[in-house]
């Protein structure tokens, strides 16, 4: 993967970072595997794929489910998608992307 390839960073991703990728980094400051302030701006795709592996073992703990989450963990998800979908929601987002291939 060349430089152009490398990610922008959740901060400058599409949709206010309600991408596929924005939202494994979110899950990766839940499980504080990176600190909040980690945007991956500039990491390739094996770089994203090891971060993949590691947020998957995470939520396989919990049945990948949200409620099964321990409350320190719950909250903490709360608090970090909260605040990114009223960002996404300032920059337009509006959720519709992620059910389009439903219809």
């Amino acid at each position: 993967m060349n430089r152009q390839d490398d990610y922008v960073g959740i901060d400058n991703d599409s949709f206010g970072g309600m991408t596929s990728v924005g939202k494994m980094i979110r899950d990766a400051w839940v499980f504080e595997i990176l600190p909040e302030t980690e945007t991956c701006q500039g990491w390739n795709q094996q770089r994203l794929d090891g971060l993949l592996n590691q947020v998957n073992a995470e939520w396989d703990k919990y049945g990948c489910m949200v409620s099964n989450l321990p409350e320190e963990l719950f909250k903490r998800h709360q608090r970090i998608f909260s605040e990114a979908i009223a960002k996404a929601k300032e920059a337009g987002w509006n959720g519709e992307v992620e059910i389009a291939s439903e219809s």
